[in-house]
């Protein structure tokens, strides 16, 4: 359906157009808090909106859902639920990283199909590292096929537990209470950056209660196609549609997700 050679040369190239350039350059104004705790940036605006383009362009007929249209726009997540391919884009995806001079920030681009994920692309502008997959063929990074960390017992796995402001209040208990049985990391704040080291096995799992498609729609693909489990907290796989639901879960395999969800979420 799509060339994922040309669509990566678009995302690269307006990269290094229109992210690189601005990184560390940014004035005071070009930086706002577009709602309590989440900034945006003339940068965001700029990337999805050339990537929108571009992207349409290369498939006739698609549609664009953007992190920033959709804030301008909500009715645009409507389209999440029709037949035509879908370009889900988050121009910047750590946005506070990015607008502090924080290198671990993203671009990432998925192509949904009936509400299918087909294509994802994570890129860190700054290191250059770049994930690739499409759905049957495979994660890939730098000509690499990227594989998921191999499954262990909750105690010995890594990942990051991201259940705060957004997680039902029970849940945020749970997990916070909890995550000592697991060997929880400190957050990225950057789902790209934590999706590319899932994929490529140096974290084990990962937890968000916050499922907007543009922050996980490439990343699960990413990660389904290196050999992990992405799934919703009732044990069923995420889809871009599913970004009301209550948590997602990502473990090596699906004794290993068993075995997380009940450290971390079960009932004692």
């Amino acid at each position: 359906m799509i060339d994922v050679a040309k669509v990566s040369a678009v995302i690269e190239e307006i990269a290094a157009g229109e992210v690189l350039p601005r990184f560390r350059s940014l004035a005071e104004h070009e930086v706002q808090e577009k709602v309590a705790g989440e900034l945006v940036t003339v940068v965001d605006l700029a990337v999805e909106k050339a990537l929108a383009a571009r992207l349409k362009a290369l498939l006739p007929g698609s549609l664009v859902v953007g992190e920033e249209a959709v804030h301008a726009e909500p009715a645009l997540m409507a389209q999440l639920d029709g037949d035509a391919p879908v370009w889900i884009i988050d121009p910047i995806d750590g946005t506070r990283n990015f607008a502090h001079g924080r290198p671990a920030f993203a671009v990432m681009v998925g192509l949904v199909q009936a509400g299918e994920s087909v294509g994802g692309w994570i890129l860190e502008p700054v290191t250059g590292r770049f994930g690739i997959a499409e759905r049957g063929g495979g994660a890939w990074m730098a000509g690499k096929r990227l594989k998921v960390a191999a499954p262990d017992s909750p105690a010995r796995m890594t990942g990051s537990l991201h259940a705060s402001s957004y997680a039902p209040p029970e849940i945020a208990r749970r997990v916070e209470q909890r995550r000592g049985r697991v060997g929880a990391v400190k957050s990225l704040r950057c789902a790209g950056a934590e999706y590319l080291r899932l994929a490529e096995g140096a974290l084990h799992f990962s937890l968000f209660t916050r499922l907007m498609p543009w922050d996980h729609v490439p990343g699960t693909l990413l990660y389904g196609e290196a050999g992990g489990v992405a799934l919703c907290f009732d044990g069923t796989p995420y889809k871009a549609t599913r970004y009301r639901d209550r948590g997602l879960l990502m473990a090596p395999d699906q004794a290993s997700w068993e075995a997380l969800h009940a450290t971390l979420l079960g009932e004692e």
